[in-house]
């Protein structure tokens, strides 16, 4: 099959200096061998999504409440506050501003790179926004936080959507792709990402096990590569390393070790393309590795963010609050934006805050009650603000850089 170059002619010369692989993909499509995370709320949107593909990499969307990007569709869904009419008309405004990101994207892209959707299995419209990306010719689908065994039975219609599930270790990797197999269809690449480095939703069960050494790209990748030869699957299902990475010797480590590609969320955050509100950058920005906590989220899993005020009193409060958790009447939200949820569900063990609130005040910028998700490690740049351009010549930079993680 004949290779379709799709990275920038301007940074071809940077990648054939870097000592580094191209990412390729089902397709003969070559890339840079970068993928930018999806962050949601809305911190991974067109803007972000479709710099990073402009580029020649993988750019990423975060299907999560993107209707608050779009003036218009909040204000239809004023005054929708609870009930089955308020959640269908929320939810349709949620589907039409993917819709709608998705097309910006494309357009930003200039018809480089690819384009991806970052979805979470544990959203209760995940199949909704599945189908909506489908049909909007989304070129990339991305499923964590939770195992998408259902995924190729959605895409199914579409046999040239590249499906990228996300799991943490080789055992899952085994479970996924023997469980795919069975339908007729592999993953076109898999995510391993790290829970003792990544930041958002976690895939560890509890926060006790994010030590694991089962997690580590050392263990993971050679162990998940073994599985692949003694299942005649070499070189069909690229990995692609996430969590914790900031510079390009690590890249060239991580390539070292079997890695086709790796995956970055935070240093894109605060690229000035970034979606979110230039405070949500700075506090990601200025955020010391001692000022991140883990704790449990209202989905049940593990999670990685910046110390707030607002996390900072709200983990002061969570045993008492788990202790009289208790099942709500009705959602605090109009639409359920998690299948199981620990504040509606009064599930004990889990989160006990509404993170829609959190996440779309983090987008506003509100240090006082947003959740700021963040990765290990320090940044790039530090504490500056740059572009997508010069975060992936940085990153492709066999020469290093001063100030680099």
């Amino acid at each position: 099959m004949s290779e379709q170059t799709l990275i920038d002619p301007q940074l071809r010369p940077w990648l054939a200096g870097s000592g580094l692989a191209p990412l390729r993909l089902r397709g003969g499509r070559t890339l840079l061998p970068v993928v930018q995370g999806g962050m949601g709320v809305g911190v991974s949107a067109q803007r972000l999504a479709g710099a990073v593909a402009a580029a020649g990499a993988i750019g990423t969307l975060s299907s999560v409440d993107l209707r608050r990007l779009h003036p218009d569709l909040m204000a239809r869904c004023e005054g929708q506050n609870a009930g089955e009419a308020a959640k269908r008309v929320i939810e349709a405004a949620n589907q039409e501003a993917l819709a709608r990101e998705i097309a910006g994207a494309r357009r930003r892209s200039e018809g480089r790179g690819l384009l991806a959707l970052n979805v979470m299995r544990a959203l209760s419209d995940y199949a909704a926004s599945v189908k909506t990306a489908l049909r909007e010719g989304i070129d990339v689908l991305v499923v964590g936080a939770g195992l998408p065994l259902d995924l190729p039975e959605l895409a199914q219609d579409h046999p040239d959507t590249l499906l990228i599930p996300i799991l943490s270790d080789a055992r899952g990797v085994q479970l996924i792709v023997k469980k795919w197999e069975r339908k007729q269809r592999l993953p076109d690449a898999i995510v391993i990402e790290h829970p003792r480095l990544a930041g958002g939703h976690l895939g560890a069960a509890k926060v006790a096990d994010l030590n694991d050494p089962r997690f580590d790209f050392e263990r993971a990748i050679p162990e998940s590569l073994e599985f692949f030869e003694k299942a005649g699957l070499a070189g069909r299902i690229p990995l692609i390393a996430a969590g914790g990475i900031r510079s390009h010797a690590e890249i060239r480590r991580l390539q070292g070790l079997g890695a086709a590609a790796v995956q970055l969320g935070t240093p894109f955050a605060v690229t000035a393309e970034g979606d979110a509100h230039p405070e949500f950058k700075r506090v990601l920005a200025e955020a010391q590795e001692g000022e991140l906590v883990e704790f449990t989220s209202v989905a049940g899993l593990p999670a990685r963010a910046v110390a707030t005020p607002w996390l900072r009193g709200y983990l002061k409060a969570e045993a008492k609050l788990q202790a009289v958790a208790q099942v709500k009447a009705r959602c605090t939200k109009a639409f359920d934006c998690l299948a199981q949820c620990g504040l509606r569900d009064g599930l004990k063990g889990w989160g006990q805050f509404c993170i829609d609130n959190q996440l779309a005040a983090a987008l506003r910028g509100d240090v006082a009650k947003g959740l700021f998700f963040r990765g290990a490690g320090a940044l790039p740049f530090g504490r500056e603000v740059r572009s997508v351009r010069e975060l992936l010549e940085r990153l492709l930079d066999a020469r290093g850089a001063p100030g680099m993680a």
